[in-house]
């Protein structure tokens, strides 16, 4: 056997239920559904997605390099001259979940699962980060928490794993109970029940159900780690004992937590914070002074203790992680014309929970000289009925941290202008070029500008063409990976 090898061809044809067509190699080093992404000795599944069918970018695929491909069964009269090793499946995407069956079947590894309307992205990559301080971690990719992202994550685990880190998101309820069913986490988090895809739920009662499901795929004696200052981590935990997890455990400021936040200090670049952990105190310096951020970083720590790792080592391994891109990354712009400004990136999607955190940071700023308090925010979408009532209560926030300055992008956003009318300087556009016009016209010395929305808003483009502008260097340089979908 290949120590390299991630599954050998043998265990791969058993646990996808599948037949042979050709010979195969004797094992696989990866699994791919993107032939963008694919590395030579992978295992290429030709998923039919909503819009693309992988079936179509077999000859990509092994032009990439991929040594077997996973094909339906009902795809093989049309593949015609297609050469190399294939496996027949039933159903590809079925397989891909028999194999990930069959990875954490194998495996001994301590798994977590994590969801929550806010922070699921930054808490995974935090776990991944720290965990490795106490050994080999293997968590999913990018934002890989749906329907194929689990159980593509869930089968690429190496056998020698010791621990693993799953994110598991949904929009609509029954989304969860089947991904961690495969997951089988012995530890699972659910970091804030917010207004997030609000649109497709009734309440928060409702999504507080749906994140709930995370429960029914704890093992046996396994762990709910819940968010003390959350008002919801009381029907969670009822939940979780409803489900047979009986161990709950809270993080938080509240002083009923087991992971408490002692001290948080923001500090010129970031912050420090001190948590005590199950009656340890550990210190965390952190590149952001978003508060919420600590708050999550409770849950990484708590997750080290239930787990018997080594909280300190997991302390000292946080402060070198990095949030990723659009997370609060922070940039020290200078512009062609010489003006210089900091631009917080916090880009990466929106609803109000998280858009309150982000003004919270900008709060927490310090401009320079005459620089300003600049808020750049676009629509947060799926928000349902309520939307344009939570776009107009982001104005007390904004007075909050003494933003001096407000752009706004998209119809929703209109509601916040209105609020905004009297109170604050601020501008609306409907369009991206015109925003970005007044803007960079307008941002002078020593400013503080923090950008937020929903990702199809695009507001991310401010971020990239100002950092690209610039002549200096990221202040908190991100790990930029993008999530590949589809093909």
């Amino acid at each position: 056997m290949s120590e390299n090898w991630l599954w050998e061809s043998d265990a791969l044809l058993a646990a996808l239920g599948g037949r042979a067509h050709g010979a195969l190699p004797g094992g696989v080093t990866g699994l791919s559904i993107d032939t963008r992404t694919l590395k030579a000795g992978d295992a290429f599944f030709a998923i039919k997605g909503d819009r693309f069918d992988g079936h179509n970018y077999l000859t990509a695929a092994r032009s990439a390099g991929a040594s077997v491909f996973v094909v339906a069964q009902s795809k093989l009269p049309a593949l015609g001259k297609v050469l190399g090793s294939l496996i027949v499946v039933d159903d590809v995407l079925a397989a891909l979940g028999r194999l990930a069956s069959a990875s954490r079947a194998r495996s001994k590894a301590k798994i977590v699962a994590v969801t929550g309307s806010v922070g699921k992205t930054t808490t995974k990559e935090a776990l991944r980060h720290a965990l490795e301080a106490s050994g080999p971690v293997h968590a999913s990719a990018a934002s890989f928490n749906n329907h194929w992202g689990v159980p593509l994550s869930l089968a690429r685990m190496p056998a020698d794993a010791r621990y693993g880190v799953f994110e598991i998101g949904m929009n609509h309820p029954g989304e969860i109970r089947p991904l961690v069913k495969l997951v089988r986490p012995h530890a699972a988090i659910v970091t804030l029940i917010a207004p997030a895809h609000l649109g497709f739920f009734r309440d928060l009662d409702e999504i507080a159900v749906a994140k709930g499901e995370i429960f029914e795929g704890v093992v046996e004696g396994g762990t709910a780690i819940l968010n003390a200052d959350d008002p919801y981590h009381l029907p969670l935990a009822e939940m979780a004992r409803q489900a047979g997890v009986n161990d709950i455990k809270l993080f938080g400021e509240n002083a009923e937590a087991n992971y408490r936040l002692a001290d948080f200090q923001p500090m010129p670049g970031g912050a420090r914070m001190r948590a005590n952990i199950a009656g340890e105190d550990v210190d965390v310096d952190l590149p952001t002074m978003g508060r919420h951020i600590a708050q999550n970083l409770l849950a990484v720590l708590g997750t080290a203790s239930v787990f018997g790792a080594d909280v300190a080592a997991t302390a000292a391994a946080l402060s070198s992680w990095r949030a990723g891109k659009g997370r609060g990354a922070r940039h020290h712009i200078t512009l062609a014309d010489g003006r210089r400004f900091e631009l917080i990136d916090e880009s990466y999607n929106a609803n109000p929970a998280s858009m309150r955190a982000a003004i919270a940071v900008l709060g927490a700023s310090n401009p320079k000289g005459n620089g300003r308090r600049i808020a750049v925010l676009g629509d947060m979408l799926e928000l349902g009925d309520g939307g344009p009532a939570m776009h107009a209560e982001l104005a007390e926030p904004l007075e909050a941290a003494k933003a001096e300055r407000v752009y706004m992008l998209g119809e929703a956003m209109k509601a916040l202008d209105d609020a905004l009318d009297g109170r604050l300087p601020c501008e609306w556009h409907q369009s991206f070029s015109e925003l970005e016009t007044s803007l960079i016209g307008q941002v002078r010395d020593g400013d503080v500008l923090m950008v937020k929305a929903s990702n199809s808003i695009g507001l991310s483009k401010i971020v990239d063409r100002l950092t690209a502008a610039s002549s200096s260097e990221p202040s908190d340089p991100a790990a930029a990976s993008r999530p590949s979908q589809g093909q």
